[in-house]
C-alpha cells in the first residue's frame, strides 16, 4: 500500500500515513531536496513553522511540518498512545513516508522530545538534530531545579480528570502562553490555529495524552534506556533566555549528554516560543547549523 503523500479528500491539506497514523502536513521547497522535518509542540500547531519552512525552502531543502498525532487535522491513534517513543517512531516513519532514508529534525517543545526519541532509536536516520526549548531529557526529568519544579506544576494539573475543560478556556491558554513567553505580544491570530484544535473535547484529551503518558515513562525501562542515554547525533540546542516554561539554568551543564558535535544557542529577549517571537533569527540559527 502506497504511503507517499497524497492530497486529502476533504480539504486542501495533504496527508501521509506513517506509523499507523494519518498526518496532515505543511511543506515547502523542492521534493528532491534534503528533507527537514519540523515538529511542533504544545500549545502549538504546524502553522507556527511557516516562516522556517519558507527559509528552508529558499535554501533548497524539502521542509515538512506535520501536525503531530492527535492535533487536528492529523489523526488520533487508535490505541491512544502518546508516549515519547511513539512520537520518535512517528518521526522516523515520516522520514520514510517522504521517500528519504534520513532527515534533519527541528523540534520544538514536544517536537523536541520526538527528535530526541528519534535520534535515540535510529541515530543513522537523523544526521542533524535541532531541539528548541527542551534540554536533554535526562537533565530535565532527573535533575530539575527547585525553580523548574515550580514552573512544571502545569504538568501535574494536566493529570487531573477535569483538566481537558481547563485546556478549552481561551483566556487560560492565553495566560499560559504569556507566562511562558512574557515579552511576546501575540495576537488572536497567533493562537487561532491551536484554539481551533482545542475546541474539540476529543482533541483536548489527545493533547493531554502527551502529558499523561509521562508517569508511564518513568516506569518503562526500555523507554528510559533510549531517552536517558547520551545523544549520538550532531545536535544544536536552542533556548530562550526568558523562557517561563523551562528555565535557562536547565540548559547549563549538560554537555556530557551529547557525544558528537554539540552546541547551544541562547536567544536573548525571547521566551518559550522563540520560533514565533523571533522567527527569522530562529531560522538563521537553524540554517547556520544545517549548512555548517
Amino acid at each position: 500500500m502506497d504511503s507517499r503523500p497524497s492530497p486529502s479528500t476533504d480539504d486542501s491539506t495533504p496527508r501521509v500515513t506513517a506509523n499507523g497514523v494519518q498526518f496532515a502536513y505543511l511543506s515547502s521547497g523542492p521534493e528532491d531536496g534534503p528533507l527537514v522535518l519540523c515538529l511542533h509542540g504544545f500549545p502549538d500547531t504546524a502553522q507556527s513553522f511557516r516562516p522556517l519552512l519558507e527559509r528552508l525552502a529558499a535554501a533548497g531543502y524539502h521542509a515538512v511540518a506535520p501536525y503531530m498525532r492527535g492535533y487536528a487535522p492529523s489523526g488520533m491513534p487508535a490505541n491512544a498512545a502518546y508516549g515519547a517513543l511513539d512520537l520518535g517512531r512517528d518521526a522516523l516513519a515520516l522520514i520514510k513516508a517522504f521517500g528519504a532514508e534520513s532527515a534533519c529534525i527541528v523540534g520544538h517543545d514536544w517536537g523536541a522530545v520526538a527528535g530526541y526519541a528519534a535520534a535515540g532509536l535510529a541515530p543513522e536516520a537523523v544526521p542533524h538534530l535541532v531541539v528548541a526549548a527542551v534540554p536533554h531529557l535526562r537533565r530535565f526529568m532527573l535533575r530539575p531545579t527547585p525553580q523548574q519544579l515550580q514552573r512544571s506544576r502545569y504538568m501535574l494539573r494536566f493529570q487531573w480528570p477535569g483538566s481537558h475543560a481547563w485546556l478549552g478556556d481561551p483566556q487560560r491558554l492565553a495566560a499560559l502562553v504569556q507566562e511562558w513567553s512574557p515579552d511576546w505580544s501575540f495576537t488572536d491570530g497567533d493562537l487561532a490555529p491551536v484554539l481551533a484544535t482545542l475546541r474539540n473535547s476529543k482533541r483536548r484529551r489527545a493533547v493531554l495524552g502527551y502529558y499523561r503518558a509521562l508517569p508511564k515513562l518513568m516506569a518503562d525501562v526500555s523507554a528510559q534506556r533510549v531517552l536517558m542515554a547520551p545523544v549520538l547525533v550532531t545536535t544544536r540546542v536552542i533556548y530562550g533566555a526568558d523562557d517561563g516554561c523551562i528555565g535557562r539554568e536547565m540548559f547549563l551543564g549538560q554537555e556530557h549528554l551529547f557525544m558528537l558535535n554539540h552546541d547551544q544557542v541562547e536567544m536573548p529577549g525571547v521566551g518559550h516560543f522563540m520560533h514565533c517571537e523571533a522567527p527569522q533569527l530562529f531560522a538563521d540559527h537553524v540554517l547556520s547549523f544545517l549548512q555548517d
